[in-house]
């Protein structure tokens, strides 16, 4: 017997994944002797702090600490989740209603959807956007509507009653600092956005997952710091990229307690939670002292400037971002007919260069490449040098 299709309808309806040419065309070329010079995902090259490795290390020793742990997180943790917050943000969490841990936030993203959308809601999604925020929806079974983000508006999304016309969303994902345009926002931007929820009744999910990458004197602002923000929605955080925890994954939800609690409620039934040692871990990556988040972000601001100079030298003309460990640059003028996924197929061959289309988050995302700051600055000036030559030919 041959088993055909398989999937299910969730399945089926995924939209194509864009970046699956260009990784399938890079392991190629890699097969091939190729040196390619890899600024497309986001995966953190730098070693997780050796306290946290330590802790790991220490807890993995204890045999009770193998046995299946708590899917909604161990309460020490929950308690320094809320801790940081409050340091962090000036944010009160109650730990046992307000907070919950989640296998990375990108699980935890997923699960919620999970958890609270039913088939036919409408959820109000940037585009473009980090894939999981729309692909957690449409799993789902919800409907998608976009928020452009657009260079004329800085990439912030219009929060207009155009948005509710029709039937009503359910729900709005917001994402700042933003992956993948990097755009920064202030606070007047998330008090904007509990306006525009609890005017049209609808709840708020905010992925703060970059806020501590942020450079020359930026500081990123919590959504839950708005007053009454608590009231309508949840913001995740991950401990993957400013403590390089990525294959980790730990990460954690806070806010509104019934948001919360459908997510753990379903966490329940789908998971044991994270490895003990791993939280563990995690509570001292959230101790840490600030010199190790100092030099994390100091690695990748290095590692912005020799990109977007060098970039700017070669007659690419890009602006440096205020956060997060990605460039979102505009495809050269003399190169944009060719659209994101061709010129960044075009970077793979001819310059040992892998970036990733902005078409791969959006369709708002044509006419942009995100290149991540993943490389360090030796072949990052490296693969400048490629482009230059790239450049010169054409």
């Amino acid at each position: 017997m041959i088993i055909k299709n398989i999937e299910s309808k969730r399945i089926k309806n995924l939209p194509v994944y864009i970046f699956q040419d260009i990784n399938t065309r890079k392991l190629k070329l890699r097969r091939e002797g190729r040196d390619i010079i890899d600024l497309g995902m986001g995966n953190p090259d730098r070693p997780t702090p050796k306290p946290v490795i330590d802790k790991l290390i220490e807890v993995a020793k204890d045999k009770k600490a193998h046995r299946y742990s708590a899917s909604k997180g161990i309460p020490h943790l929950r308690r320094e989740i809320c801790n940081w917050y409050n340091k962090r943000f000036g944010v009160k969490l109650d730990p046992d209603e307000e907070a919950v841990v989640c296998i990375g936030s990108k699980e935890g993203i997923s699960h919620l959807a999970l958890a609270v959308f039913d088939r036919g809601d409408i959820v109000l999604v940037p585009n473009p956007t980090y894939p999981s925020h729309l692909y957690s929806v449409i799993i789902a079974g919800a409907k998608i509507k976009d928020m452009p983000l657009i260079k004329g508006n800085n990439f912030i999304p219009i929060l207009s009653d155009s948005l509710v016309k029709g039937k009503k969303p359910k729900a709005m994902i917001v994402s700042y600092p933003n992956n993948p345009t990097a755009q920064v926002t202030e606070i007047e931007f998330f008090r904007e956005v509990v306006r525009f929820a609890k005017k049209h009744n609808i709840f708020v999910i905010h992925d703060i997952a970059y806020s501590e990458l942020c450079f020359d004197g930026y500081k990123a602002p919590s959504f839950l710091q708005v007053e009454g923000a608590k009231d309508i929605g949840i913001e995740f955080y991950s401990l993957s990229k400013t403590y390089n925890m990525a294959g980790w994954r730990v990460g954690f939800a806070v806010g509104n307690k019934h948001i919360i609690g459908a997510l753990t409620k379903l966490k329940s039934y789908y998971d044991y939670g994270i490895f003990t040692p791993v939280q563990v871990a995690a509570i001292s990556a959230l101790k840490l002292e600030q010199r190790y988040i100092d030099e994390v972000v100091d690695t990748y601001r290095k590692r912005r400037d020799v990109l977007v100079d060098g970039l700017n030298r070669v007659g690419w003309k890009v602006e440096k971002p205020k956060a997060t460990m990605y460039v979102w640059a505009e495809i050269p003028e003399k190169f944009k007919d060719m659209g994101s996924v061709k010129f960044s197929l075009y970077l793979l061959e001819k310059a040992d260069v892998a970036v990733s289309p902005g078409a791969g988050f959006g369709k708002y995302g044509e006419g942009f490449v995100r290149i991540a700051l993943v490389e360090n600055e030796q072949r990052i000036r490296q693969a400048i040098r490629s482009i230059k030559r790239l450049f010169n030919n054409v």
